[in-house]
């Protein structure tokens, strides 16, 4: 793997006016792994705003990829996974702000709320009882101590 990277360096230094062609795109990539990322988080906290402002500026820059001289695959490839993830995410927030997904959780939790108060009331029932018998053993036992 080193190697492959001491390689890659090797290349891209051997030309050093490509040498952003490279770097820009490569560190641009936090955004679309962040965005990926994104996409297992609670709907609640999504942005419409910023969401529309990504797809914008992944639109533009995909654009631009293919408009300068050389293409930059990179930089296009880039843009075009961010893209894909902020229309997960558009997708998302649509949902669950305009399409009813928010109702669907509140009602989910509710239910789901009904039936843990009842397990738990199960629970503490089988409780009680169990602390019943362990006194009346403890009684029992006490009892047979005194009567020797």
């Amino acid at each position: 793997m080193a190697a492959a990277i001491k390689a890659l360096n090797a290349k891209i230094r051997s030309n050093p006016e490509r040498l952003p062609d490279f770097w820009g795109p490569a560190s641009n990539f936090g955004i679309p792994i962040a965005a990926v990322m994104d996409t297992q988080k609670d709907p609640e906290i999504i942005s419409g705003r910023m969401t529309t402002a990504l797809l914008g500026y992944s639109t533009i820059f995909m654009r631009y990829a293919f408009a300068v001289t050389p293409k930059n695959y990179l930089l296009f490839g880039c843009h075009a996974v961010n893209f894909t993830a902020q229309n997960v995410q558009m997708y998302r927030y649509l949902n669950h702000w305009h399409m009813g997904g928010r109702e669907r959780v509140m009602e989910d939790m509710k239910r789901k709320g009904d039936t843990l108060e009842s397990e738990v009331r199960a629970e503490g029932e089988k409780a009680v009882e169990k602390g019943r018998d362990v006194v009346e053993t403890g009684k029992e036992k006490a009892k047979s101590a005194v009567g020797r």
